[in-house]
């Protein structure tokens, strides 16, 4: 049941099973762990868990493959028009030579700019050598890598042919990729976000969209599962309902772990994967 439904006061409930959920800590006063299903945790408040003596947990590691899977078939799709091309055949639209129609823009060779170089960034970047791309790269902490070339984000915006979002959403990222960086991308670039929604400025990004300018692959949204109405019938849009860890073998491993991290403290002994408070 979703945690937002519980309406009166639960004694007997010492551990959560959560996907990023707010924690009602008043109807839960025997509350001591918080395993979040998933590495994001932006709506569980740690703070607030931490000074009650809750701790939290998340499952990272182990869906860095599946996202980052998912974001280069995002990339794939969008600039190649693949989902163009299926509505395209699907509707009777192919009638002519295989050499007419539009063209679309190459991957393999293109500049990539990774927002956010952690574990899922990372593993996108070791892809991108599979394409023979350019990776450029920002993070918080300014360090170097044999995975790209660092570059300030607005620099990174209007040097890459595909941007991709791998940012985790705190204070500092919330609505971090504006309208202003928004057109900063150049003319055709590619956006891709399968970290979180409320990164980029929603409204900004659908104004782009419609006006043809850029193409977009979007796993992630700011009001899900409400997706903007105008990007629904966008040719230049490729969206999907937040997949980015959604295979077997990955929600299996999401799923032990958090148990695993339940068992834990209920034994007494330390998670496997805290979240630290701060």
């Amino acid at each position: 049941m979703p945690l937002a439904s519980l309406g009166e006061p639960r004694e007997d409930v010492e551990g959560l099973l959560v996907a990023n959920e707010p924690v009602p800590h008043d109807l839960l006063p025997r509350l001591r762990v918080v395993a979040n299903f998933g590495v994001g945790y932006d709506r569980v408040d740690v703070a607030a868990c931490a000074a009650r003596g809750v701790v939290v947990t998340n499952t990272p590691g182990v869906l860095d493959d599946a996202t980052a899977d998912l974001a280069f078939a995002l990339i794939l799709a969008a600039r190649r028009q693949v989902v163009e091309g299926d509505r395209f055949v699907r509707s009777g639209g192919w009638n002519g030579s295989w050499s007419e129609g539009s063209l679309a823009e190459e991957v393999t060779g293109s500049t990539l700019g990774i927002v956010g170089l952690g574990r899922i960034g990372s593993a996108v970047a070791r892809r991108a050598r599979g394409f023979e791309m350019r990776v450029l790269y920002t993070r918080r902490l300014r360090a170097g890598s044999d995975l790209g070339e660092f570059r300030e984000l607005d620099e990174l915006l209007a040097e890459s042919d595909i941007v991709t979002i791998h940012a985790p959403l705190t204070e500092e990222t919330a609505g971090m990729v504006d309208a202003r960086r928004l057109a900063l991308l150049r003319d055709g670039a590619c956006f891709v976000n399968t970290a979180r929604g409320e990164i980029v400025d929603e409204e900004a990004l659908v104004r782009a969209l419609v006006s043809g300018r850029i193409r977009a692959g979007l796993d992630v949204f700011a009001h899900e599962p409400e997706v903007p109405r105008e990007l629904l019938d966008l040719p230049n849009v490729v969206l999907t309902p937040h997949l980015g860890s959604a295979t077997r073998q990955t929600r299996e491993a999401m799923t032990r772990l958090a148990v695993d991290n339940l068992l834990a403290v209920e034994r007494g002994d330390p998670p496997l994967t805290p979240v630290a408070a701060g």
